[in-house]
């Protein structure tokens, strides 16, 4: 695995392990909303999502960082398939956010569009980086 593809996946990884206690944890508070790109309505009635959604984050991005142990001390061959099964993950997971949007799931709709397309360059540049 080229370095490139493991400085974006390690980012791409650290990325998601930050922003996993907002979700989380810290959805109620303004300042996240408006990162995140919510607005508060029925904000109770999603934080089992969001929660889920955050865990689920931390456990992708732990999974990446281990697979990235694994290709520079251990196992690169397993290393990699940890990895890329990581990035794949965080891939779709990121558009299947645009497709929320598009399909109107998101509000304001178009809101999401920001989060999809930052989520996705880095999982994208890895993969791509891998298969050449």
């Amino acid at each position: 695995m080229s370095t490139f593809a493991q400085i974006c996946a390690a980012l791409a990884a650290v990325i998601v392990i930050a922003v996993s206690p907002l979700e989380a944890f810290y959805i109620h508070r303004p300042r996240v909303q408006r990162f995140l790109g919510i607005e508060p309505d029925g904000l109770s009635n999603v934080h089992l999502w969001s929660f889920c959604i955050g865990a689920r984050n931390a456990l992708v991005g732990v999974g990446t960082l281990v697979g990235l142990g694994m290709v520079n001390l251990g196992d690169p061959a397993a290393g990699t398939v940890l990895v890329v099964a990581c990035l794949v993950y965080l891939l779709l997971s990121s558009l299947s956010m645009g497709l929320a949007d598009a399909l109107g799931y998101w509000r304001p709709r178009g809101k999401s569009v920001k989060g999809t397309v930052a989520s996705s360059v880095l999982p994208a540049a890895a993969l791509v980086a891998v298969a050449l």
